[in-house]
């Protein structure tokens, strides 16, 4: 069993050695440093999915310190949403840099929080482990802790900034399904329709289900906010991407690397994803996987 002893021992590793980076980012010299700051999203507005997203982008010193404040920023505000959390999108650009020593420091800390994440995640039950988190650590928002720092120590082609559509994926049998179908026709009065008219759309959709096989297997791919990330590429073959959640450290590169920066979010008029895909209930996301 996690004790509370473990938990906080954990966090304050994760916490010295945060800090620790910070300082390291301190004594640093930064080439560039830019910061995309999002609005802040209130409890109450948490389940409103943003048509658009506007970047305020700030550069300079200005920019180097709230680059530093986000990796600190891991607690519950008031009024702040702790369900959609805070994405510190930006790029920070060390020159003169030891960079053996950065790169043992963010490595040393992405582990403290990893550890950190299998020590929390190692309480079974959804309640009790957050019981004990805000017990041990109170007012800590657990995802934004786990939050690993990406950063580069070669010198690729280009940097850039861009915004991705995620889908949360869940494979689920028939039985699986139809079970979540009937609960949910029991819902009172969902999406502001009668529950007779309710009832029999959802019944509609258990038909549909029904008419599987068995062995058929199933898949919810539920569209999520949209979230920033960095694009790294190298070649057109060699190139990877990451969450743009905190920000982007590059270290030591070559002066010709292209560094691009993070638009405005504009959602797309037509949803090619949700179009790709044959939804046996399209409310819920739930299609059929290909054998």
């Amino acid at each position: 069993m996690v004790t509370k002893v473990q938990i906080r021992s954990q966090f304050d590793l994760l916490n010295d050695l945060t800090n620790l980076f910070i300082d390291d980012l301190q004594s640093c010299g930064y080439k560039k440093a830019e910061y995309y700051q999002l609005p802040d999203i209130e409890s109450r507005d948490e389940k409103i999915i943003p048509q658009s997203i506007t970047v305020k982008k700030v550069t300079g010193d200005e920019a180097h310190k709230a680059i530093l404040n986000s990796f600190t920023d891991i607690y519950k505000k008031p009024e702040l949403s702790s369900r959609v959390l805070k994405r510190h999108p930006g790029l920070l650009v060390v020159d003169n840099a030891d960079q053996k020593q950065l790169v043992a420091r963010i490595q040393q800390l992405n582990k403290a929080k990893a550890a950190f994440k299998e020590c929390i995640l190692a309480i079974d039950n959804n309640d009790a482990r957050f019981e004990a988190v805000h017990n041990a650590i109170p007012n800590l928002i657990t995802l934004a802790a786990y939050r690993k720092v990406h950063f580069e120590m070669n010198s690729p082609f280009s940097v850039r900034f861009t915004w991705m559509h995620k889908h949360a994926t869940k494979t689920l049998t028939k039985k699986m399904a139809l079970a979540m179908l009937e609960k949910s026709a029991g819902y009172s009065n969902p999406r502001m329709i009668d529950q007779h008219s309710w009832q029999s759309l959802v019944a509609q959709e258990q038909l549909r289900v029904a008419s599987l096989g068995d062995k058929d297997k199933l898949r919810i791919r539920r569209p999520t906010r949209v979230s920033p990330q960095v694009n790294v590429r190298y070649t057109a073959q060699n190139r990877y991407h990451v969450s743009a959640a905190l920000p982007f450290i590059l270290v030591n590169p070559d002066p010709d690397v292209k560094l691009g920066t993070l638009p405005d979010y504009q959602k797309p008029e037509s949803h090619p994803r949700k179009r790709e895909y044959d939804f046996l209930v399209d409310r819920l996301y739930l299609e059929q996987v290909d054998k």
